[in-house]
């Protein structure tokens, strides 16, 4: 099996609204057209995001409905209280981050920089393909 990859929140949203480059969006086309792995988290935040309910809301329920939602297992729970003793970062940051490690996947986030801290997490930036 290949390189498998969890996606952050700001990710889904910047892909949705188009705003990748070509070479980009194809690579995260390819990502999302094998598996689409997202945290719990993630479905949260991006279906809190456009209270509006525009257009974009119904794309974004169809593809969290096709998504590999990764719950709040005990792993996961476990891994998130250990890294946050260690060093101070936020919630739902440290659950993204728990959810990739646990699970073994690489996260791809535009905000790599939240995440620097944080021990044997790969993160690739999509804006940096």
């Amino acid at each position: 099996m290949g390189k498998r990859y969890l996606l952050d929140s700001n990710v889904i949203i910047d892909y949705i609204a188009g705003l990748y480059s070509d070479k980009t969006a194809h690579w995260l086309s390819q990502i999302i057209d094998s598996e689409i792995n997202v945290s719990i988290i993630t479905k949260i935040e991006v279906l809190s995001f456009s209270p509006n309910k525009d257009d974009d809301y119904a794309v974004l329920i169809d593809f969290f409905d096709v998504a590999d939602v990764f719950e709040l297992t005990e792993d996961v729970v476990d891994k998130t209280i250990q890294l946050r003793q260690k060093k101070k970062i936020k919630l739902p940051v440290t659950v993204i981050a728990a959810t990739a490690l646990v699970n073994k996947l690489i996260l791809v986030s535009r905000n790599a920089k939240d995440f620097k801290n944080i021990p044997n997490l790969e993160v690739v930036n999509p804006y940096e393909i």
